[in-house]
């Protein structure tokens, strides 16, 4: 098995790398064709999140992959290697099935990573790097968070990072209700933001947005306004909450900015929550006084809430994986199977088509039809046993008990 996962992740990087590390939406394709065609990868996957850029690939070895993602990030490999980690084989699939049911998650049991990795598959399949290999390790990863969301609770208690948010709020804020909300992006973390600030009925909402169309859906749904993302200087200091998560890939709220919208608030407080990689938010935000600023990152001490309740639950989930690795360990020697079973069938069908070639002639020569069936089932017979027959008695003696017994196996030959 040629399955290797090599990637990072929020145990293994801090933000700071994570960000520098991270695949954008729209260069995934380009990213992928060239990891494809590169010598001994056969397939490729990329999986770019808030928490982790992964790669899977099927390749002989991982030093090439690991140049790759280097040069690919413009860094070198030596500064990648103390904050990365790789598996193989069946560590690889158990990564992977771990990752689709959430247990390697900061949130233990979130859901929202499953469908992140069922896009990551959608891109590869899209972009023509994923093979028999990767398809077959994904279809069975979304089958193992199936099954970890039905037959166990690990998420039931979980805190999302939007619940998360909405919590460092209260801890500023004596009611979130009292505040104005302005969610910077329209992706499906800030859909997941809204919903868990708008529960509290803030006073106000708005939503910046690259484009409008996009924002003003987001908006109406919660009664709010829409603006652009250059409106977001002039209009920032209307806000007591900001909660950013966009795909851009340069910081689009600056420490200026911030600082004026201070000045114009005379020093009331921002809480800002910045759920970016790359960073929508300059880090130096968090220097100004009244600036409350929080990153992915910064959230892990909430979101860690109810682990111990959990841990039953994530035991049993580990089950699952396990029975997943194992169906999938049982897939893979299916798999190698396939070419001798392909080619033994490829043989019995050349013989077959090489004799009923011979009885139609034999027919049309005018020889009775139950002489000529007669013959062509004894010539199948010879043909197709010829094989077998001789390997069995070129045998050497110490063999002979094996491939004895393995032959009435395959035969079904009862003692």
């Amino acid at each position: 098995m040629n399955l290797l996962v090599l990637g990072i992740n929020h145990q293994t990087a801090p933000l700071a790398v994570r960000e520098r590390l991270a695949f954008a939406q729209t260069e995934l394709s380009e990213a992928l064709t060239t990891l494809h065609a590169l010598p001994g990868i056969s397939e490729a996957a990329i999986l770019s999140t808030c928490n982790r850029t992964e790669l899977y690939v099927n390749a002989r070895e991982v030093g090439p992959v690991l140049d790759w993602f280097a040069a690919s990030r413009g860094r070198s490999a030596h500064e990648l290697v103390p904050h990365l980690y790789q598996f193989g084989g069946e560590a690889a699939a158990r990564h992977a099935f771990r990752v689709a049911a959430g247990l390697d998650s900061m949130v233990l049991g979130e859901t929202q990573i499953l469908g992140q990795l069922k896009e990551a598959e959608r891109i590869a399949r899209e972009s023509g790097s994923l093979g028999v290999l990767l398809n077959g390790l994904f279809q069975r990863a979304f089958q193992v968070a199936k099954e970890v969301r039905s037959e166990t609770r690990i998420g039931a208690a979980s805190v999302s990072m939007a619940a998360a948010a909405v919590r460092l709020a209260e801890r500023l804020y004596p009611s979130v209700a009292e505040c104005r909300v302005l969610f910077i992006g329209a992706g499906e973390m800030i859909e997941l933001c809204a919903a868990h600030f708008c529960a509290q009925r803030p006073r106000a909402v708005a939503v910046a947005n690259r484009t409008l169309e996009r924002g003003a859906r987001l908006a109406q749904q919660y009664g709010g306004q829409t603006m652009l993302l250059p409106d977001l200087a002039e209009r920032m200091a209307e806000f007591d909450i900001v909660v950013s998560c966009t795909a851009a890939p340069l910081a689009i709220v600056g420490k200026g900015m911030v600082e004026r919208a201070l000045k114009r608030r005379k020093h009331k407080p921002i809480f800002i929550v910045d759920l970016a990689v790359p960073r929508d938010v300059e880090p130096e935000v968090a220097e100004l006084p009244d600036a409350y600023l929080y990153t992915v990152d910064d959230l892990a001490e909430v979101v860690s809430e109810g682990v111990a309740a959990r841990a039953s639950e994530a035991q049993a989930a580990e089950l699952l994986v396990e029975d997943g690795v194992q169906q999938f360990r049982q897939w893979l020697a299916g798999r190698a199977l396939v070419p001798t079973i392909r080619e033994l069938k490829d043989h019995a069908e050349r013989i077959a088509r090489h004799e009923l070639a011979r009885a139609r002639k034999r027919i049309a020569a005018g020889e009775p039809a139950d002489d000529v069936l007669a013959r062509l089932t004894e010539q199948l017979a010879a043909k197709l046993l010829h094989a077998p027959l001789a390997a069995l008695n070129a045998a050497p003696p110490e063999e002979q008990a094996e491939l004895v017994a393995a032959t009435r196996r395959i035969f079904r030959l009862h003692e």
